[in-house]
Order: C-alpha cells, then structure tokens, then sequence
C-alpha cells in the first residue's frame, strides 16, 4: 500500500503530511519517559521484524500480493504511541533508501500505515477487548484489528487518491476496500501467530498487568528477536511473490499506473531493495536488505533509549 510519488496532489501530500507530523509529535511526547526500559529492545525488533516482514509479499488471488503492514501487531506490543513511532521509521527509511513509496507521499503513506493502522487498529482491539476479555479473546481483538485497520487504510488511499483527482471515489474505494479484505486477512493471521508466539516465550512483555508478570532478562528476546529478522531476509525474502501488490494492482486495473514518477526525487543507494553492480539478484536482495534491517533496528534501538532516559525503572 505504499503510495509512490505522483499518484497524490500537492494539497492531499501537504495535509497528511501535516497530519501525521501531528500524530507524530503526540506519540513521540506520550513515549517520552514512559516506555519501560524492559521493553526498550523490543522496540528495535518490532522495527527490523516489520522491515524485514514487509519485504515478503504474499499471493493473493487475482495475481496480486500482499505484505505485512504490522501496526496492530506493534502497538499491542509496545502500544499505538509505540507503534505510530516504529512504522514511521519503517516507512523514512524504506522511502529514502528504498524507493518503497514516494517520498512527496511519505505523509499519506505514514497516515493510512503509521496512524491509522496502529493508533486507528489499536482502537479496535480495545473495543473489542471490552467485550472479549479472556486470552482468547485477546488473540480474536488483534486479529479484527489487523483486518479493520487494514481495510480503513485501504479505504483512506482511495480517498486520498479521489481527492487529487487520481481515480474517482466510485472506482477506487470498493477497488482498494475488496482486494485489501483478502490481503487483510493474510495481517491478521500474520499478526496474530507472531503475538501468540511472544506471549508464549515472554509472557511478561505482553503483559496487561506488568506488575503480575515475571520479569526475564531481555538478551533471549534480543537474540532470537534478531536471528528471526534476519532468517527472513536471508531464506524467505528472495522467494517473496512478484505480483504486484494491492495499490499496483489496482492502479493497473484503473488505469492510474503510468502517474507515478518514473525515477525517484532522491537518488537511493538500495532502490527496488537491491545492490546496482552485484550479479546474483538473490544475493543484491538479501544484501540490501540485510542493511535495512540493521538500519531499522539501530535507529529503533537509539530512539527508545532516547525516549527512556526519565523512565521510572
């Protein structure tokens, strides 16, 4: 769903841009002091795992592909000021060193991904807690927030895209809404085996009640964390699908493809997510892509120190 340069006018790029700087800013304000230095690690991984995860594109039908957009999965994690924070590094950096969405777009792609799929998600998955309170159900709110949140995103794209005049709203919103309920179900399965599987080797970190949970050293969490990034950039990442994924699909479908910038604003030393130079396609994804998830994690792993420095222990 990343929306490339092009596809939006200069009015919609300005006003979710304001926006989302906006959303920033009061999630970078709410993080400020209060995220637990046990989860300051975390915080880093959830980045480089969401990077590396949404390099892997799955089939959906129709000769379309999905990834991964890891809002929910985040801010049930860490929580949706945690969450908005993540998934807009995730996006700078994909943007910058990529070519993955435009950069005059970074704004809406931060709004439909960073906001509203983790702030916008996690209202969800509150909502549905009320009414679900058990383990179960808390596996059953993230994923009816992996699916909503997903879909809501979709359905901001067709708007934002109607709105500069790119494909109207008759088109693009059950075009974008229908294509991304199958996608979304692929984020809500994804979202809920990673989140059960923390909560199976760390009970404490998704913890409701922190105070009840056992407290474990964070270095098996780190460890396994970074092994498991990295195993899916290095054996999963090259096989991804190459269909195109839902915007791209839809875009062709419509009629819009031929809008987007043809080269990006900002030269990128791993656009496409390759190497220029290396012969084996394989090795210039895992390469380029190995980069990316230390860049990711490293920048998570500093702002979270940042951010922890009048934290109460």
């Amino acid at each position: 769903m990343h929306i490339p340069d092009g596809f939006l006018d200069l009015k919609t790029a300005a006003a979710t841009g304001a926006l989302s700087a906006a959303a920033l800013g009061v999630s970078l304000r709410r993080l400020n002091g209060s995220l637990p230095r046990r989860k300051v690690p975390l915080m880093g991984l959830a980045g480089a795992f969401v990077f590396a995860a949404q390099m892997v594109n799955f089939p959906v039908a129709g000769g379309t592909s999905g990834h991964l957009i890891g809002g929910v999965l985040v801010a049930a994690l860490l929580g949706p000021a945690a969450g908005v924070v993540v998934i807009t590094a995730v996006l700078i950096i994909q943007s910058l060193l990529f070519t993955d969405g435009g950069i005059v777009a970074l704004g809406a792609n931060v709004f439909n991904m960073g906001v509203i799929g983790s702030a916008g998600g996690y209202a969800i998955y509150r909502g549905v807690r009320l009414i679900f309170r058990n383990e179960s159900g808390r596996l059953l709110a993230l994923m009816v927030a992996a699916w909503g949140s997903t879909v809501i995103a979709a359905a901001c794209c067709a708007g934002e895209l109607a709105w500069s005049g790119t494909v109207p709203w008759t088109l693009g919103f059950p075009a974008m809404t229908d294509l991304h309920m199958l996608i979304a179900v692929g984020e809500a399965v994804i979202s809920a085996l990673v989140f059960a599987a923390i909560a199976a080797a760390r009970p404490d970190i998704v913890a409701e009640d922190p105070a009840s949970a056992p407290v474990h050293e964070g270095r098996d969490l780190f460890l396994y964390g970074a092994l498991i990034a990295i195993g899916i950039v290095l054996f999963i990442s090259p096989f991804a699908s190459r269909w195109p994924d839902g915007l791209e699909s839809v875009a062709s479908r419509l009629g819009f493809a031929s809008a987007a910038v043809a080269r990006p604003l900002v030269p990128s030393p791993f656009e496409g997510y390759t190497i220029p130079g290396l012969g084996s396609p394989v090795a210039a994804t895992v390469i380029a892509g190995l980069a990316g998830t230390c860049i990711v994690f490293a920048g998570g792993l500093v702002l979270a120190r940042i951010l922890t420095r009048r934290s109460p222990r």
